[in-house]
């Protein structure tokens, strides 16, 4: 899995680079098929910082953005709703019963 973090406004150091890539690798306990994650980190001019978290999965993007005080505290919110983002998307994915579909259409 590719994570990449990128900072728009302010610089990120290493602490917080590890933390993030932390707390990204307990997705994959959800999901073990991400393809990639893109952090963005931007601090505005108000100084709250955003956390913009993109996650590609097989057929798409699961995305979310939050704002906070800090950047550890976005980051937590965004991963928290990416895990039932993802927890959604692996049950309509895998859920699916092709049998029922199938059945469906023969009975038409």
């Amino acid at each position: 899995m590719n994570i990449n973090v990128r900072t728009l406004h302010c610089q990120a150091d290493e602490r917080l680079v590890n933390y993030i890539h932390t707390k990204i690798q307990r997705l994959r306990k959800i999901y073990h098929r991400i393809e990639g994650i893109d952090v963005r980190l931007i601090e505005e001019k108000k100084g709250d910082k955003v956390a913009e978290v993109q996650m590609h999965v097989p057929g798409g993007w699961l995305v979310d953005r939050k704002k906070a005080t800090t950047f550890e505290s976005a980051v937590n919110a965004s991963i928290d709703t990416l895990r039932r983002q993802l927890a959604r998307y692996k049950e309509k994915r895998h859920g699916y019963e092709p049998e029922k579909a199938s059945s469906f259409q023969a009975s038409e």
